[in-house]
């Protein structure tokens, strides 16, 4: 990415945390670790298909700024763009500590969630 990137979309990165409930049993629960402007692209056609995802996923794109607490992110992170939940497959530093890119999947065929805990 090169110049200014337009961030015009709002997504909300997550993080999961184990609890464990009154049976020692372990309960996943996500909190917002951050809400941030981005840029999203999906993915094109050609690349879902050698990606072997037609149909069922939607893959995008998603740009951010660079900070050192987005730098933490990783695959075991989730965002929620649109109310639809899409794990995150790969983060990657662009232009030197200044953009994210935040490669994520999403079920197509799910409907939409909230964006607090399950």
């Amino acid at each position: 990415m090169t110049g200014a990137a337009i961030l015009n979309e709002v997504i909300t990165l997550q993080r999961v945390t184990i609890e464990r409930n009154g049976l020692g049993e372990g309960i996943e629960t996500w909190s917002t670790l951050a809400t941030r402007k981005a840029q999203r692209a999906d993915v094109s056609d050609g690349e879902a298909v050698r990606a072997a995802e037609v149909g069922a996923q939607i893959t995008t794109r998603f740009t951010i700024r660079y900070s050192s607490e987005m730098s933490t992110l990783n695959a075991l992170d989730r965002l929620v763009f649109e109310g639809k939940v899409y794990n995150i497959t790969g983060v990657k530093e662009k232009q030197r500590k200044r953009w994210l890119e935040v490669s994520a999947v999403a079920r197509n065929d799910i409907a939409a969630v909230e964006t607090g805990s399950p």
